[in-house]
């Protein structure tokens, strides 16, 4: 009678015992996939994302495996004044934190130069010119002038010391010498006021008015390429003082800067021509670039417009 009494009171509660080892199952189990799952994503290990910019594809794959990160390719473009192949850009940036075996995107100066033909401005004005040029995705280069009777007339066109002959292909964004008429009555330019006007400007204000570049000076708030294409002038060689003028061709110097307050000090100070006194502020650390040659041996795209300048230290992006 006590074994029946038993057996039911055992039957009665079978479904709560079950119940009972099927919640702690189900803890178990939770519990072990949170581990897997921990282990696999590697929840709460990071790592930090090293500075790749600046570096050529080669360096950056050594130190993103170095790393135990991986880099990607998503775009090129063609800056002539850095090497081909050099990153630019990337995404995450550095500093950033990161799980291992990460795909870091990356922006590089392109690997393979784009050809382009060149156009005949010869007989043309320099205005023409230079919009010709434009349009072809090629760069006015020095204007050297020579004795003629009609002052800037395009009497020759060449790169790299060499003829052009027109349909020539070369890399984009190469800079184009012309050869200009130079009246002996019309011989004369004006200086323009370039203070505060950005780096990407310079070079076209300059040929507008008929001058030259012949380098550059960052100072020391100029660190990388993205520093050097926000910059803006603070200074120029010939002065800028009101009146001044020169011989078409004349070169100038620009000195560039971070500095928004020191440019525009300087520009306050520009003086009528009679009353010109020396009133720019100097920043220390002046770096020196040389007027820009193509490399002839680059290619890919590039943003237009912009002053081709051989950096000698190469700037970061």
């Amino acid at each position: 009678m006590a074994t029946k009494k038993t057996q039911e009171k055992t039957s009665k509660y079978w479904w709560l015992k079950h119940l009972v080892l099927a919640v702690l199952a189900a803890f178990v189990t939770v519990l072990v996939l949170f581990w897997m799952l921990k282990g696999i994503t590697r929840h709460g290990k990071t790592l930090e994302v090293p500075d790749l910019t600046n570096m050529t594809l080669m360096e950056a794959r050594k130190v993103a495996k170095k790393n135990h990160i991986r880099i990607k390719i998503t775009d090129s473009v063609y800056i002539p004044q850095l090497h081909a192949g050099q990153v630019l850009k990337q995404t995450p940036a550095a500093g950033s934190r990161v799980k291992k075996n990460r795909n870091i995107l990356i922006t590089i100066n392109s690997l393979v130069p784009m050809m382009v033909k060149a156009p005949d401005v010869v007989g043309y004005s320099l205005r023409q010119a230079e919009s010709n040029l434009h349009a072809a995705n090629l760069q006015i280069g020095r204007l050297n002038y020579v004795p003629d009777i009609a002052t800037n007339s395009v009497m020759g066109q060449s790169v790299n010391g060499r003829p052009l002959v027109p349909g020539t292909e070369i890399p984009a964004q190469s800079e184009i010498d012309l050869t200009l008429g130079l009246s002996g009555s019309d011989c004369w330019t004006r200086v323009p006021n370039l203070l505060t006007l950005p780096y990407h400007r310079v070079k076209s204000e300059l040929t507008y008015n008929s001058l030259n570049l012949d380098k550059i000076l960052f100072d020391g708030t100029v660190n990388t390429y993205a520093d050097t294409l926000n910059s803006i002038v603070y200074k120029q060689e010939p002065d800028p003082t009101i009146g001044n003028s020169v011989r078409m061709g004349t070169g100038v110097t620009l000195y560039l800067t971070l500095n928004k307050d020191l440019a525009e000090l300087n520009k306050k100070n520009v003086k009528p021509k009679d009353q010109i006194r020396d009133t720019t502020v100097a920043l220390p650390k002046d770096t020196e670039l040389e007027e820009a040659k193509p490399e002839t041996g680059s290619e890919g795209n590039t943003d237009d417009s912009q002053p081709g300048e051989v950096y000698d230290d190469e700037p970061e992006i």
